[in-house]
C-alpha cells in the first residue's frame, strides 16, 4: 500500500485587501496608535464608505481545503482562475504559510510556480542551474552529474553561458522545468507555467512527467489543458471559490468541471438584424442551427441519431467564391475535427462547392451520421472563408449539443467507452490455415 507523502487537513488562507500600511514608518507608527487608543484613523480616505475608521477587508483565497496524496500518484489540480490553485501550491511549496490548518509533506520539493522563479537574472543559465540544484538540496556533485542531461533536455545550449535576464519567457520555463525534472525531486510541483513555452516543449515535459512518475515520484499538475491532465493524472481534484469542490478520477472530475463551464442548451443561433450580424458587407452570417431529421431545433441526440448542422447566411455582393466550414470541439475544449463543402472533403457533391456566388440567402447543412459520436457535450465553431482561406465569417461556439448512450453499442459492457468519437467501423476476421504456431 502506497505512503501519503502530503496531507493537507483543513487548509485555509486568509488575505488582507487594499493597501496595508501608509508606506512611512512613522504614519504607520501614528496610525497604530490611534487604533490602540479608540480613536479615528488620521489617514483614511475623506471619500471611503467609513471616513475614520480601520476597516481590514478579508479574503479567503482557500478555506478547508483537505485531501492527501499518495507517493508515486500523479495529481491533477483544475478549477477556473481565481479558485485557489495557485494559493495552494504556494503553500505546499512553503512560499507562504497557512492562516488555519496544517499541511504534512514527506520528501524533498522542486516547484516550477511562475516563470523564472529561483534565477537569478545577473547569473547565467549554467550558473542558476547549480543555484536552482542547490535550493532544492543537491549537492554540487549531484547537479555536476546531470548537468550536460539538463541542457541537453532544455534545448537552450547555445545561450547557457549567458545571463538569463537576456532570455525569453519561453527560455526561462525550458531551463527551469529541466532543472526541476533532473535533479530528482520526490515531489514535483507544476503550474501553469508550461503555457509558456511551444508546443514540441510542452510534448517534451509532459512525457518527462510520466517518466518521472513511472519512477515512483509524486507529481501535482496544475492546466487548464484538460487533455495534457487527462493524458498525464490519474486522479484530479477540483477547487471551486477556495473549496474543494470535486475528488475522483480524472475524467470524472474533468468531466464535472466541463459540464459546470457548458451551456449545452444553445442549439441555435440567430442574428435577425443584418446590420449586427457576423461578417462584413459582402456575407453575413444570419443563423447556425443543430437539426432532426424533422428540422426540429434540438440540444440532445442519443448516439444513435443522425442530425444536421445548419448555417444560413447573406451573400450581399455577388462574385465572391466561398465556402462553409465548421470546427467542432468536446465541451473540454479538445479539438475533434474541421469540416467543410468543399468538393474533395465532401461525400457528395456539394452544389455550390468551389463555386461564384450571385446575391441572395443561402443555407449550408452538414450532417453527422449516427454511431459516430461518444456520449458527452460538443460544441460548433460556424465559418465562412472566401475560396476555402481567407475568414470572412468567424463565431466561436455558435451552438452546441450534447450526446447521451443509447446502450445500443454498449450492449453488455457497463465501463466507461473512451474516446472522442465512437464509430461503427469494418472489421472482418478470417482463418490463416488450420494449425496454430508451436511456441513452445
Amino acid at each position: 500500500m502506497s505512503k501519503v507523502v502530503i496531507r493537507v487537513d483543513n487548509v485555509g488562507k486568509k488575505y488582507r485587501l487594499g493597501v496595508i500600511g501608509t508606506g512611512r514608518l512613522k504614519d504607520d507608527l501614528n496610525m497604530w496608535w490611534a487604533k490602540a487608543r479608540g480613536k479615528e484613523n488620521p489617514y483614511s480616505k475623506v471619500d471611503s464608505e467609513n471616513p475614520g475608521s480601520f476597516d481590514e477587508k478579508e479574503f479567503w483565497a482557500l478555506r478547508d481545503l483537505s485531501f492527501e496524496v499518495k507517493e508515486g500518484e500523479v495529481l491533477g489540480i483544475i478549477g477556473k482562475n481565481g479558485a485557489g490553485k495557485s494559493t495552494l501550491l504556494k503553500l505546499l511549496s512553503r512560499v507562504t504559510t497557512p492562516t488555519t490548518g496544517e499541511i504534512k509533506i514527506k520528501g524533498r520539493i522542486a516547484s516550477l510556480l511562475e516563470v523564472g522563479t529561483g534565477f537569478h537574472p545577473e547569473l547565467t543559465g549554467r550558473e542558476n542551474i547549480f543555484l536552482n540544484g542547490a535550493i532544492l538540496g543537491m549537492t554540487k556533485a549531484e547537479i555536476r552529474s546531470k548537468l550536460d542531461e539538463i541542457i541537453a533536455f532544455s534545448g537552450v545550449e547555445v545561450y547557457v553561458d549567458t545571463p538569463v535576464k537576456r532570455y525569453s519567457s519561453g527560455m526561462y520555463v525550458r531551463l527551469a522545468f529541466a532543472v526541476a525534472a533532473h535533479l530528482e525531486p520526490e515531489i514535483l510541483i507544476v503550474d501553469e507555467v508550461l503555457a509558456v513555452g511551444d508546443a514540441d516543449f510542452q510534448k517534451k515535459c509532459i512525457g518527462k512527467m510520466g517518466q518521472v512518475a513511472k519512477e515512483g515520484r509524486t507529481i501535482l499538475f496544475v492546466s487548464h489543458n484538460m487533455g495534457a491532465v487527462q493524458a498525464l493524472c490519474s486522479r484530479a481534484i477540483m477547487l471551486q471559490s477556495g473549496k474543494l469542490f470535486y475528488e475522483g478520477t480524472t475524467r470524472d472530475t474533468i468531466a464535472k468541471y466541463s459540464h459546470m463551464a457548458f451551456d449545452g442548451t444553445k442549439a441555435m443561433k440567430i442574428w435577425p438584424d443584418p446590420s449586427i450580424a457576423p461578417g462584413n458587407f459582402s456575407v453575413k452570417l444570419l443563423s447556425v442551427k443543430v437539426l432532426d431529421n424533422l428540422e426540429n431545433v434540438r440540444n440532445i441526440f442519443t448516439d444513435n441519431e443522425e442530425f444536421f448542422i445548419e448555417m444560413e447566411f447573406s451573400v450581399q455582393n455577388a462574385g465572391n467564391s466561398l465556402t462553409s466550414n465548421l470546427q467542432l470541439f468536446t465541451e473540454g475544449g479538445i479539438f475533434v475535427l474541421s469540416s467543410g463543402n468543399w468538393a474533395s472533403t465532401t461525400l457528395n457533391v456539394d452544389p455550390y462547392s468551389n463555386r461564384t456566388f450571385g446575391k441572395g440567402i443561402f443555407k449550408s447543412r452538414m450532417k453527422f451520421p449516427a454511431y459516430f459520436f461518444n456520449e458527452g457535450g460538443y460544441f460548433i465553431n460556424a465559418i465562412i472563408n472566401r475560396e476555402a482561406m481567407t475568414p470572412i465569417v468567424y463565431v466561436e461556439e455558435a451552438v452546441t449539443f450534447t450526446i447521451v448512450d443509447s446502450g445500443d453499442m454498449r450492449k453488455e459492457y457497463t465501463d466507461f467507452m473512451g474516446g472522442v468519437v465512437r464509430p461503427k467501423l469494418e472489421w472482418m476476421t478470417t482463418q490463416v490455415n488450420e494449425y496454430s504456431l508451436n511456441t513452445n
